[in-house]
């Protein structure tokens, strides 16, 4: 039986998606430039990177390579890149966000569970040496959360309070008001 299929996949990704589209519309577009630190990637740029992270991903299973070595990584990432660096106003990156989320979800969501499950070869010396299918196609959620959490940090540094964060603080609030009425 399987327990965490296509579906639950895709639904997950824009799950994290909408949350990653919110954190690119709150912040205001004269703030897309800020950097953390000058070696790091501004808010622009790592918002661009994660609407283009599922690349890579889209690219093995949709080619349906089942060993790493036959991917030209430096050809591949070069492309990526180039892509990355074209100057963005905050609109289209928000588009660019939404479109290519919602491609990369849609054909997730096709997905039969035996692709799921067949394994691929990742490069020499890499550990584990295969992974499944679905652990692949999940790990485009997991780096995406990674960088919303840069994200997030670097709201707070330009005094913005993140939107889950807000959503929380509001629910807190509103079970300490319904206890304090029951007393």
């Amino acid at each position: 039986m399987v327990y965490y299929g296509s579906r639950d996949l895709a639904a997950s990704f824009r799950q994290v998606r909408r949350n990653t589209i919110h954190i690119a519309e709150d912040i205001p577009e004269d703030k897309y430039g800020f950097k953390a630190t000058p070696e790091t990637l501004s808010v622009g740029r790592t918002l661009v990177h994660i609407a283009l992270s599922p690349g890579f991903q889209s690219h093995v299973h949709r080619n349906e390579i089942r060993d790493l070595k036959d991917v030209n990584f430096l050809e591949l990432f070069e492309t990526f890149r180039a892509e990355e660096a074209k100057p963005r106003t905050k609109a289209e990156t928000i588009a660019l966000l939404k479109a290519d989320g919602d491609a990369f979800a849609s054909y997730m969501e096709g997905l039969r569970d035996a692709f799921l499950a067949e394994e691929v070869a990742m490069p020499p010396g890499a550990e584990p040496a295969m992974k499944t299918r679905f652990e692949m196609l999940l790990s485009v959620k997991e780096h995406e959360m990674h960088h919303r959490g840069q994200l997030m940090v670097l709201e707070r540094m330009l005094g913005l309070v993140p939107h889950l964060t807000s959503q929380m603080q509001e629910r807190m609030a509103r079970r300490a008001a319904a206890a304090q009425a029951l007393r």
